[in-house]
């Protein structure tokens, strides 16, 4: 009986030193923070509404986006600044900025890149790019391996009339109307009517196309004459894309998620 309860203690004995010298189970990686220079729009200027479209399934791609984990716009801190000063000006004349994205991780990026290859997912070609062959998007400019998005100092807005009106949840499974329809019949949204919806791959789309006059020509140049007094410059191909000039980061693609605690305290 000695030998067994000696034999047994030299086993447990042999057992606890190797579970002390056993590796730690590793950690995972901690997610990159954004760099001093970037900041929440909101604690500049907390009256410009968001409506962060990659963090729900009213996408192109029919899904949340791979990077967007908090409904908060991420901006540097000039371009926010800049932002603020025209928001100021449009609230006395009635009008409210909002926007749909802001900046963009170089995960979300490459997220649409793997989608645009899948020619075979088209879920929501009725209403994204309707007369716009998919394996033409690379080609065509509508997505790229590089956004400027990622660099923190570009922004897709609108405007809207004031009181705005809250936009109604995307219902997955939804009859999909063309971006380009008549603004009564697109998927119902706050903005004022600038001819398309947003991220509507389509000519239509380019912010001087002769083919929209009226009232929808006169949103988009009043939305683009306020964005540039404040020194941004807008991509001619989308009426909603503009970046803040000179950039903070012009040369760098950032991938830290888009979250509240990356800007933690800022």
């Amino acid at each position: 009986m000695r030998t067994v309860l000696r034999a047994l203690a030299t086993a447990a004995a042999t057992l606890l030193v190797a579970t002390a010298v056993s590796p730690a189970p590793a950690q995972a990686r901690p997610e990159p923070k954004a760099p001093e220079g970037f900041v929440a729009l909101r604690s500049v200027d907390p009256t410009i509404i968001q409506e962060m479209r990659y963090t729900t399934a009213h996408t192109f791609l029919g899904e949340r986006v791979d990077g967007y984990r908090q409904p908060v716009c991420i901006l540097t801190r000039p371009a926010a600044r800049a932002l603020h000063l025209a928001q100021k000006r449009l609230l006395r004349q009635g009008y409210s900025l909002k926007v749909y994205d802001c900046y963009r991780p170089q995960r979300a990026v490459d997220h649409f890149v793997r989608w645009a290859k899948d020619l075979d997912d088209q879920a929501m070609k009725g209403e994204f790019y309707p007369l716009v062959d998919k394996s033409r998007l690379f080609d065509d400019g509508y997505i790229a391996e590089k956004s400027g998005h990622s660099r923190g100092s570009t922004v897709d807005l609108t405007l809207v009339r004031l009181p705005a009106l809250p936009t109604r949840p995307h219902r997955p499974g939804e009859r999909l109307t063309p971006c380009f329809a008549p603004k009564s019949e697109r998927f119902p949204d706050s903005s004022v009517d600038m001819g398309t919806g947003y991220d509507c791959f389509d000519t239509l789309s380019h912010t001087d196309d002769p083919r929209i006059q009226g009232a929808q020509r006169a949103n988009r140049q009043f939305l683009k004459r306020t964005l540039t007094d404040v020194g941004f410059v807008n991509l001619p191909e989308e009426w909603w894309h503009f970046t803040h000039k000179p950039e903070l980061f012009p040369d760098t693609y950032f991938d830290f998620p888009v979250d509240r605690r990356s800007v933690a305290g800022r």
